[in-house]
């Protein structure tokens, strides 16, 4: 195999015109760049220099590879360069995928303090909900997910790497002139007459547990991902609900007020990365401003 160390000796050489000449030129010993010579030789399979008189004259295989050097040495230089460029922040680029309400609240604080302090990374930002962020992340579709789980699954992060972010708990949402609206805190099973509006099956299911635990199975009568419809939906009195916390920060209620509810109901919000991304400055610096702007 013939290495680029051996690529820069030959070209010296053919430059200079002698062994001690490019050993000059290079800092090194004559007997060092003998030695590499030989080593190149070798990988080559041919000679490549010829000695006449004092000077060393290049055959047709070593004219050929001195050609070809300049290109091969002037690539490595500029990746070298490039990579050097990633590894100190100064380039590079990162893949965040978030669901919605994270999208709103924790990502544009991380996404500015990267911008300040490393404004040659750029972080591009698309949404999906888990699971499918997580088979985004998985697929190399994306370098950061954003997502979260109510309770802890065993085993379904078990190949990632699992930045723990914060604990998002679930708000009651009752219209302005419910005959709860006034109260701090609930029981949910004081909800149980109730309609409700709810969001995917995925996404209810810790709603419908809570509320079986407590006696009661939920009437679901409008279902819905979107927040701001869940909003509207209570404020004009067709039903309550309970929204994540960090869903009601990025959308004010309108006809609406928020009460806790007991027992509560949590989810865990996490940022995943694959072990290997893990390593790469930028999404090292990336996951630590998600965790900064949790922490706020």
């Amino acid at each position: 195999m013939i290495e680029a160390r051996h690529l820069r000796v030959l070209r010296a050489v053919a430059t200079t015109g002698s062994f001690s000449a490019a050993a000059r030129e290079l800092g090194c010993t004559q007997p060092a760049v003998s030695q590499q010579m030989k080593a190149l030789e070798s990988s080559a399979g041919t000679t490549l220099l010829i000695r006449t008189g004092r000077e060393m004259r290049l055959t047709q295989a070593g004219e050929a590879l001195v050609r070809h050097a300049s290109g091969i040495l002037a690539g490595l230089t500029a990746a070298e360069e490039e990579v050097a460029a990633i590894a100190g922040l100064r380039a590079g680029r990162v893949r965040l995928v978030s669901f919605p309400s994270g999208s709103s609240t924790l990502v544009p604080g991380a996404l500015a303090a990267m911008r300040a302090e490393h404004p040659g990374t750029r972080v591009s930002l698309v949404e999906a909900e888990p699971p499918r962020s997580v088979e985004m992340l998985r697929d190399g579709d994306c370098d950061i997910a954003l997502a979260f789980r109510y309770g802890t699954s065993g085993g379904e992060w078990d190949d990632l790497v699992v930045r723990p972010l914060l604990t998002d708990r679930l708000i009651g949402l009752v219209p302005d002139g419910h005959r709860l609206a006034g109260a701090e805190t609930v029981g949910i099973g004081e909800l149980a007459e109730e309609p409700w509006i709810a969001g995917c099956p995925r996404c209810r299911r810790q709603l419908v547990e809570v509320c079986e635990e407590s006696g009661f199975t939920p009437r679901i009568d409008f279902a819905t991902d979107d927040y701001p419809a869940v909003m509207g939906l209570v404020g004009a009195g067709l039903g309550v609900a309970v929204l994540p916390e960090l869903a009601i920060e990025s959308v004010r209620p309108k006809g609406a007020r928020t009460i806790t509810v007991e027992p509560a109901i949590e989810r865990e919000i996490v940022a995943l990365t694959l072990p290997d991304l893990a390593r790469v400055p930028a999404v090292a610096a990336t996951l630590d401003q998600l965790s900064l702007a949790a922490a706020r």
